[in-house]
């Protein structure tokens, strides 16, 4: 179960690997959102859905395998937190790929990379780090400010 212990909104580590065969990385240095730099985010996307399902399809066939009758009641009763702890995780990685379809539908429809709220490109760096981000980082915090004031009233 060491799977649930990572943030599932992270990119796993070396996920990409295949999208920069040839080392590209976007950079400053060329147009925003050029072909190039959307095929780069579409491929990124779609590998990191990919990791996603094979995720969720070791945790199928694992509860497929395994029994949860164990003996022992304490046993019994760590084996059921562990799946619910599992089964949460691959709940919120299904939302997440909805995010991630949402991502690709807005490369395709040429929205993608731009801030839903500004209009204005959201950084490549964030774009790297998070591709499935809709905000600037500037947009993100007023968003988050604005809605934990909102929580306090």
């Amino acid at each position: 179960m060491a799977t649930v212990l990572n943030r599932v909104d992270e990119l796993p580590s070396g996920l990409g690997a295949a999208n920069d065969a040839d080392g590209y990385r976007p950079t400053a240095d060329e147009p925003f959102m050029s072909l190039r730099q959307q095929a780069y985010f579409r491929d990124k996307l779609l590998c990191w859905k990919e990791s996603i399902l094979l995720e969720a399809q070791g945790t199928l066939s694992q509860l497929q395998v395994d029994s949860l009758r164990e003996a022992d009641l304490t046993d019994r009763a760590s084996s059921e937190t562990d799946w619910s702890i599992e089964l949460r995780t691959r709940d919120r990685q299904r939302k997440l790929i909805s995010k991630i379809d949402a991502a690709i539908r807005r490369i395709d429809e040429g929205e993608y990379g731009y801030c839903e709220v500004t209009g204005e490109p959201i950084s490549l760096g964030r774009l790297e780090a998070r591709p499935i981000a809709t905000m600037t980082v500037e947009a993100q915090e007023r968003h988050e400010r604005n809605e934990k004031v909102s929580r306090e009233d």
